[in-house]
């Protein structure tokens, strides 16, 4: 298996509902480091796994769409816990979304998979993986 990974950034603010979050639970911000992983299993005509600059473009454009901005006034995300769990599997989502539509390139269309893995620090961090 072949993979490409690109990174960005995103600045986000938002709270959790649930004692399990202690002082979370109160709206503070967050600033994760984004990495998204596509694979396939064999490179494509030009030898690539995916057009490394388009996939740069994607996730910045996804990332436009939360970064500064309180998560918990977003439609999205209403009732729903914003964690960094939930934040990778959105960001997968949406990458594969761009994927199916062409945004990253004709080649993208056998993509095997994307993960999409937030840093919260550097000791800390989660991921979700998707099939394509």
């Amino acid at each position: 298996m072949f993979s490409v990974t690109v990174r960005d950034h995103m600045m986000v603010a938002h709270s959790f509902r649930g004692e399990v979050f202690g002082p979370a639970q109160r709206l503070h911000g967050a600033t994760f480091v984004v990495d998204a992983t596509f694979r396939r299993t064999e490179l494509d005509a030009d030898g690539i796994v995916v057009d490394i600059g388009r996939a740069t473009e994607e996730l910045r454009a996804i990332l436009a769409e939360l970064t500064y901005r309180n998560l918990d006034d977003e439609p999205a995300f209403a009732g729903v816990n914003t964690t960094t769990e939930v934040l990778c599997r959105t960001v997968a989502d949406r990458l594969a979304e761009r994927a199916h539509a062409g945004g990253l390139g004709p080649g993208a269309r056998e993509l095997a998979g994307i993960t999409v893995t937030l840093h919260e620090s550097h000791i800390a961090w989660a991921s979700y993986e998707r099939s394509l």
